[in-house]
């Protein structure tokens, strides 16, 4: 048994799981993505998603989202467009390459999910359930 607090445990489990969505997007040929990027195109919807919406999602401030997705749009897989129910607000829609990224993250990601489910046996569910319990405060 470890000796490590559990924010080690967690932290270094959160690293090892980032590196290998990583390597899962790297392996299918999105290695400019980070695993950040990756979470922020899976959260925009097919008609477009404002960027305070995408902040709640991830649970992130509008700021940090904000860097997400300029660097998004850098990239070329998001654009902004105004938001037609709301002339003063934007909306972040995928362009096509976006949209083909957002596949191949959902396809990498499933796969880290596969290989920690196949890893960790029964326990897989118990630690999504402890983990789900400690931020419910249960």
């Amino acid at each position: 048994m470890s000796d490590l607090p559990l924010s080690r445990l967690l932290l270094e489990a959160f690293r090892s799981v980032d590196a290998e969505t990583v390597a899962a997007l790297a392996d299918r040929g999105e290695s400019s993505l980070s695993p950040g990027h990756a979470a922020a195109l899976l959260l925009v919807d097919n008609a477009g998603t404002r960027l305070t919406d995408l902040a709640e999602r991830s649970q992130i401030t509008k700021q940090a989202m904000m860097q997400v997705v300029d660097d998004l749009e850098r990239m070329g897989s998001v654009r902004r467009v105004p938001d037609p129910s709301d002339a003063r607000a934007k909306m972040v829609k995928l362009t096509a390459k976006g949209l083909r990224q957002r596949s191949d993250a959902r396809k990498a990601v499933a796969a880290v999910e596969s290989r920690s489910r196949r890893r960790l046996g029964r326990r897989y569910d118990a630690l999504r359930e402890g983990l789900e319990a400690l931020l419910a405060g249960d």
